[in-house]
């Protein structure tokens, strides 16, 4: 299997396994916590009535209502998915919703109806591709000739402590650094870079994309607590990917430091970092 292949389907297996149960189980946390970033994209994106959208990686389908309530009775969204357990909680989600539905698809070879939408929309669920550029040319077929594209995706992991800084300030106390990622390999920062962007759209065929620079500041506790904040930390993000296969007493040990860490970064029940996105948008060449 070639290189890019295989990484691609690491990232489905990954879905589908441990990272997409702990999604689930998180579900709430995590709406709740990027909440800004789905306003703002969809914002962006300017949909209106009666349009046709692709939510890609639509996760538990919170964007995906929020969508079918824009374009409304004569307009329809499609929630498409590579996780299954996670697209179980957007289908329930959605049920009651006649025009939207979801689909259990890879975004990448996927046989979307082709030129019939007007939007590709996406909340962080375009990094994760192995081939991103054959990815975006396949999900291009379906869009109308005057259709668009709006994404948000994280900008690098330097300008994003909130994941960064409890990895590095406690959790690398007690375990070995993750692999080193290529910066072609897919992963949450894998579109940081707004030249790779670029080339990848414009192969794919694509105009030349705008980027907006969003600076966000999240709560890690939830207006909960430091011990709410360890909980995200330990169940979402690269601290979590850390620990996969570690005894407890590891993470016993982990708890520990990221208590102490966060007590730097506490406002009362919440616990603040910084974080940071790009908005991208682009229309097809």
């Amino acid at each position: 299997m070639p290189d890019t292949a295989q990484l691609h389907a690491d990232q489905v297996d990954y879905w589908n396994g441990p990272g997409g149960a702990r999604w689930v189980s998180n579900q709430k946390r995590t709406e709740g916590m990027i909440a800004d970033v789905a306003d703002l994209a969809i914002a962006r994106a300017n949909i209106k009535a009666g349009e046709t959208v692709i939510d890609i990686g639509c996760g538990c389908g919170g964007t995906t209502a929020d969508i079918a309530r824009l374009v409304g009775p004569s307009g329809f969204v499609t929630g498409a998915d590579v996780s299954a357990p996670i697209l179980a909680v957007a289908a329930e989600r959605l049920a009651g919703l006649s025009n939207a539905r979801t689909v259990l698809a890879d975004a990448a070879t996927c046989d979307f109806p082709a030129g019939e939408a007007d939007l590709l929309f996406s909340r962080f669920g375009v990094m994760f591709f192995g081939d991103p550029s054959a990815a975006f040319a396949n999900m291009k077929k379906a869009l109308k000739p005057t259709g668009r594209l709006v994404f948000a995706c994280w900008r690098p992991p330097t300008e994003n402590p909130w994941m960064m800084a409890p990895l590095q300030g406690a959790t690398y106390k007690h375990v070995p650094p993750l692999p080193q990622l290529g910066p072609e390999d897919p992963g949450p920062f894998s579109f940081g870079k707004p030249d790779r962007v670029i080339r990848i759209l414009t192969e794919a065929g694509f105009k030349t994309p705008s980027f907006e620079a969003v600076d966000l500041t999240f709560d890690l506790a939830g207006g909960k607590g430091i011990e709410s904040a360890v909980g995200c930390a330990l169940e979402l993000g690269p601290s979590a990917r850390a620990l996969e296969g570690q005894p407890p007493e590891v993470f016993d040990a982990v708890k520990v430091s990221l208590r102490e860490f966060f007590a730097g970064y506490t406002e009362g029940e919440s616990v603040r970092l910084q974080a940071a996105i790009w908005i991208v948008s682009t229309t097809p060449a």
